[in-house]
């Protein structure tokens, strides 16, 4: 499955298993699979949902800072990317 890089993580909420992703390219939206990689980090997942300043939101474009429910933990700078099918 093709991969496309669309940011990187700039906080992890260990407490409330929250990633924070700051997009700097391509559209993030809700349903969407994204995969996690650093040097210890490697999570695939869908996105079930995203938050902009405590507030709900479907989709997400460059420049955004959206907050992620993640299954595991990740770390600040790992690369984020959308797989598509």
């Amino acid at each position: 499955m093709p991969e496309e890089k669309i940011g990187q993580i700039s906080n992890f909420f260990s407490k409330i298993s929250v990633a924070a992703i700051q997009i700097s390219s391509g559209e993030l939206k809700v349903g969407d699979t994204i995969k996690i990689k650093g040097s210890t980090t490697d999570l695939t997942q869908e996105i079930e949902s995203m938050e902009i300043d405590r507030k709900p939101v479907q989709s997400a474009g460059p420049g955004s800072s959206v907050g992620v429910k993640v299954k595991d933990r990740v770390r600040p700078n790992d690369v984020v990317y959308k797989v598509t099918p």
